[in-house]
């Protein structure tokens, strides 16, 4: 399972060994014993991947094979690829856009999709420094 944690500035995927259900009960039961608002709805999450990362054709490739009605790669210039995922939105239900996005893919495409993220924010972050 991938999930999407998303907060005012920034984002943060990880790859859960847990299955979509299983983790969505917990966080379910979680909400309730804290007394808290809880919305789950379809959705989609969107990102950008630098198109010269190694691994980015094996992606295409296993998103073909396994996984096309879940994920969409799609190049938006020279330099980017756009990943939308299609999952489910859970948040306290108000306007903000803090939340967790998560969805289910091959256990092969969430491991390229989350191998290849954190190579692009390793070099984000030797870029900016």
């Amino acid at each position: 399972m991938l999930k999407l944690t998303y907060t005012e500035n920034s984002f943060y995927l990880e790859c859960l060994t847990l299955s979509l259900e299983e983790w969505v009960a917990q966080r379910v039961i979680f909400t309730l014993r804290l007394g808290q608002n809880l919305s789950v709805q379809p959705s989609t999450a969107s990102f950008l991947l630098p198109l010269d990362l190694p691994g980015i054709e094996a992606l295409k490739a296993e998103a073909r094979r396994a996984d096309s009605e879940i994920i969409d790669l799609v190049t938006c210039d020279p330099e980017y690829l756009e990943v939308t995922l299609r999952g489910s939105w859970l948040s306290d239900g108000s306007e903000d856009a803090d939340g967790v996005f998560v969805t289910h893919m091959s256990d092969r495409t969430e491991f390229f999709l989350h191998k290849l993220w954190q190579a692009a924010q390793a070099c984000a972050s030797v870029m900016s420094e």
